[in-house]
């Protein structure tokens, strides 16, 4: 599998030769590009004379090797690094500002099987880097042109583990409510499929007072299925669920980014709902706290507005349950650096991606399946309800997900260009491809073009599956009849 290259980081298979995967060769040169242009980004070093970044992964087998050499690679540039070894995605990122570090690298390929790896590159603030950031890095990595440091000035290599410190600050928040949680007396079932999340997510639930039924939770790296937290992969929790009368399942992809969860009576409750149901929490809460100083929502929402943010895929029940207590959503392009962005310069009090995302600022900006859980049972906590009986108070809506495979990367701007006209009277947001919105069937369509394959991506959200699955279809349809394939 070729090495896929973005401005957020590379990925690839491990194995083959150089630019064919995520060989040696190609972690030396990329993060030697990420130590080059340090200074770009951050003038000087926050502390001393070195810079200093921060080194976490998953626990994918490959995860030691990979750890190593980017460990080298960094010292050998003249960078101090903060080695945390097995951390989830968000606990790497807010190990960036509890170090008081100018930068990390977060070792995994989040939901993509056992035979990948990646590297993600993250600025000084925990995030990840800018576009255009990760553009200067991947042109500093195509001119193969090194330059390390001499041995009086080799970077040196602490180890330490934030867990606990991350733990702690999800823990503080004011609208995690241990005690309600505690009190609910909840019984879950985890299923961590073998990764980070069997270290961070028992504890997290033990410090909660929860019941927790492990399952998948040695962080060895195999993989007990595939990775990616959707219903078809997760039917053993579902089967675990119900036959250990459990209040809920709760599962993790192998970073720790990502969530979803499962009812109590087996079936899923979406993976879309579960920023749905977290934003509708603070909400409410912002709701009750305006209904009783007779302020407006946006007042009480301070230091963050009433706002709402998601990608363009994601489902438009975030948007209803944001207006329904006068709340406002924005939209941003697909992938969490974008959604990141939206979310800064509408000051939003919650937003994330529709994969089970949620990105709380108020802890920091990335997606943390760790806040997201403490936020959901709190709010499950407070409604006294079953799982189950919770989702059916948010909207219903239902997404189809299609592909359009082609012969030529050209036919996918005349696609475009096609749908755009064929739809010119209706809804068009033209941000990420094309998103047509249908306001009085409360329905929409997205057309938006891979990055790697000559491929475009079809997403169709309805009330009802019926519904999506056509929209998504009489697009495919009429791609065709444009190319004649």
């Amino acid at each position: 599998m070729p090495l896929i290259k973005s401005i957020s980081g590379i990925r690839g298979t491990i194995g083959g030769k150089p630019g064919d995967g995520l060989s040696p060769v190609d972690i030396v040169r990329f993060v030697h590009a990420y130590c080059a242009t340090l200074p770009q980004r951050k003038p000087s070093p926050s502390e001393g004379t070195r810079y200093k970044v921060v080194v976490g992964r998953d626990a994918r087998i490959s995860g030691e090797m990979v750890e190593n050499l980017v460990v080298g690679t960094l010292t050998a540039c003249g960078v101090d690094v903060v080695k945390i070894g097995l951390a989830s995605t968000p606990t790497t990122e807010m190990a960036v500002t509890f170090a008081g570090a100018d930068g990390g690298i977060i070792i995994t390929a989040s939901h993509n099987p056992r035979q990948w790896n990646a590297l993600k590159l993250l600025g000084p603030d925990g995030e990840f880097l800018s576009a255009e950031q990760g553009r200067v890095i991947l042109d500093m990595a195509s001119k193969d042109e090194f330059d390390f440091a001499g041995v009086d000035s080799i970077g040196k290599v602490v180890s330490k583990d934030y867990t606990q410190d991350h733990l702690d600050a999800v823990l503080a928040l004011p609208e995690v409510d241990a005690e309600a949680i505690r009190e609910a007396g909840f019984k879950v079932v985890l299923d961590a499929i073998n990764s980070v999340g069997g270290i961070i997510m028992p504890q997290l639930l033990s410090r909660l007072g929860v019941e927790c039924v492990r399952l998948n939770c040695t962080p060895d790296g195999d993989f007990a299925h595939n990775p990616e937290p959707l219903p078809s992969n997760l039917e053993g929790l579902s089967t675990t669920v119900v036959g250990e009368h459990a209040d809920l399942g709760i599962s993790v992809d192998p970073d720790v980014d990502r969530l979803a969860f499962i009812c109590e009576d087996g079936k899923p409750f979406g993976e879309e709902y579960t920023l749905v149901s977290v934003a509708s929490y603070l909400f409410e809460r912002l709701d009750a706290i305006a209904r009783a100083s007779g302020e407006p929502i946006g007042k009480v929402a301070l230091p963050y507005a009433a706002v709402s943010c998601s990608n363009l895929s994601s489902s438009r029940a975030l948007r209803d349950v944001t207006e329904r207590f006068g709340g406002k959503y924005f939209a941003s392009a697909v992938g969490e650096v974008n959604v990141t962005a939206k979310m800064h310069s509408t000051n939003a009090l919650i937003g994330g991606e529709g994969n089970g995302g949620v990105i709380f600022p108020a802890l920091h900006y990335g997606r943390d399946a760790i806040a997201g859980t403490a936020l959901f049972l709190s709010n499950l906590a407070h409604k006294k309800m079953k799982a189950s009986e919770l989702r059916k108070t948010y909207p219903d809506y239902h997404i189809a997900k299609k592909r359009l495979e082609l012969s030529d990367p050209a036919l996918i701007d005349r696609i475009l260009e096609k749908v755009k006209a064929a739809y010119a009277e209706e809804d068009l947001d033209l941000t990420d491809g094309v998103k047509v919105s249908f306001e009085e069937k409360r329905s929409w369509v997205h057309l938006r073009r891979s990055n790697t394959e000559p491929i475009i991506r079809i997403y169709s959200e309805a009330p009802s599956k019926e519904e999506a699955e056509e929209l998504g279809e009489g697009i495919i349809r009429l791609a065709r009849n444009e190319i004649g394939e």
